[in-house]
């Protein structure tokens, strides 16, 4: 019998044409929530019903929240999610409300589902909302090893439909919330408790389930990271400003901006773009007219605040050299993987043997390299090394570093092992670390 093929048969196809392949049906796309899209609650009366049907439902809650990252400074959340079996889903808007203790009574003591619970939580903490239980999707995702862990993937793996993300960078504190972005709000949540049974059973399967629900409540008790020293170098483009007066004036601009911004809740970069920081610090301007003659200075946004942006280029001008920012940050940590071999050639090769061990055991357990120890913590440890390399002394600091105790069972002695080779030995300085070190992987660097 003879194939055909978009209206041609295999046999008349020329034997180096390779025959067209068939598509893959696209999946069903999840337009609309089973229940239709809810109204906001936006008042008390609102907020007291649908407390009362969170209340009547049972099991654990789906939840979500939805942050206007990109157009203002703070990370509050705009929009709260939240699905419960027999009470659908509820849509809550925060930022009506003065507290919402009577929710959070509710939530207590329930399972919280949470796609990436490491960027809703914190939003939700500031307005009094803590979990003591949560099964992270995305997570699971990570500790069964899919390639993809985003909702949508996991929704397609599990769920068989597809997930539109059109809106997930739209600005969330705009008022009244569009109802397109209501529905897409809505299905954040629709299928999360579906999802979360169909990860359960996985996780069971494989013999995860208690390494997920070790990591599940790290996630619940993790506390916010404590504000980054020096900030200001996270500035996009600071490495081509190489004079120390130069970089006086981008972090004097860059505080200048964080108030500026902080005051008017917007986002910085909307307010001045890290671009025009640079080209000031580059030109290093003597006027105002020069300043605004610069790339970046034209617009409204920038000299809007002139004087504000040139008192701080004029304060730093003004700087003694013994108050200009070095070069380069002072850290406490270990200097980047890519001068290890230079700059010490042992630790280089204790990194490379740890990268060794650690790619092998994500491999076996299909799990990425990063959720089987901290990179962070991997670099301190082969920079300098405990007194005690065994596997009791790798599995101490490890835990001092925040490690679960099945992160432990799995990496402690490997890793140990891979220290007492690199001891046993040694790389001189005259011999090239760089043929035994590979490359800094994403993973490690």
């Amino acid at each position: 019998m003879q194939a055909y093929r978009d209206g041609v048969t295999t046999d008349e196809l020329a034997p180096d044409v390779e025959a067209p392949e068939e598509e893959i049906p696209a999946l069903p796309l999840l337009s609309a929530p089973r229940d239709g899209v809810p109204e906001v609650v936006d008042t008390p009366a609102a907020l007291e019903s649908t407390l009362a049907a969170l209340e009547a439902g049972h099991g654990p809650f789906a939840i979500d929240a939805e942050r206007a990252g990109g157009y203002r400074y703070s990370q509050r959340a705009y929009l709260l999610q939240f699905r419960r079996e027999g009470s659908g889903i509820h849509l809550i808007d925060p930022i009506a409300f003065s507290n919402l203790d009577s929710l959070a009574a509710i939530l207590a003591g329930e399972e919280w589902i949470i796609h990436a619970a490491s960027q809703d939580l914190p939003c939700m903490r500031e307005l009094g909302l803590v979990p003591t239980l949560v099964f992270d999707t995305e997570l699971a995702g990570r500790l069964l090893g899919y390639p993809k862990v985003s909702l949508s993937a996991l929704l397609e793996k599990f769920c068989g439909v597809s997930l539109a993300k059109e809106h997930s960078a739209a600005d969330w504190s705009t008022r009244p919330l569009p109802e397109p972005w209501l529905r897409y709000a809505a299905l954040d949540v629709e299928l999360l408790l579906e999802l979360r049974d169909a990860l359960e059973s996985e996780l069971v399967s494989a013999g995860k389930l208690d390494w997920a629900h070790q990591e599940f409540a790290a996630a619940a008790a993790a506390e916010p990271p404590p504000p980054r020293e020096e900030p200001w170098r996270r500035t996009s483009g600071l490495h081509k400003v190489r004079k120390p007066r130069s970089l006086a004036v981008v972090r004097s601009l860059w505080e200048a901006r964080d108030r500026v911004a902080q005051q008017r809740d917007s986002a910085p970069g909307r307010v001045l773009a890290d671009s025009a920081i640079v080209a000031a610090a580059a030109a290093m301007p003597t006027s105002e007219d020069a300043l605004i003659d610069l790339a970046g200075w034209g617009g409204r946004g920038a000299r809007r605040n002139l004087p504000t942006w040139w008192g701080a280029i004029a304060r730093a001008t003004a700087l003694p050299e013994s108050e200009l920012p070095a070069h380069a940050r002072s850290t406490s940590g270990p200097p980047p993987p890519r001068a290890w071999p230079d700059r010490d050639p042992p630790a280089a090769a204790r990194l490379a043997g740890a990268r060794e061990a650690l790619a092998s055991i994500g491999e076996r357990v299909t799990i990425p390299i990063e959720n089987l120890v901290t990179p962070d913590a991997v670099r301190r440890l082969c920079w300098q090394p405990p007194a005690d390399i065994s596997e009791t002394g790798i599995r101490s600091f490890l835990t001092d570093s925040g490690a679960r105790v099945w992160q432990c069972d799995l990496v402690a002695a490997p890793l140990a092992a891979a220290l007492l080779y690199a001891a046993e030995h040694p790389l001189s300085r005259e011999t090239s670390a760089t043929d035994d070190v590979p490359e800094p992987t994403s993973d490690l660097t």
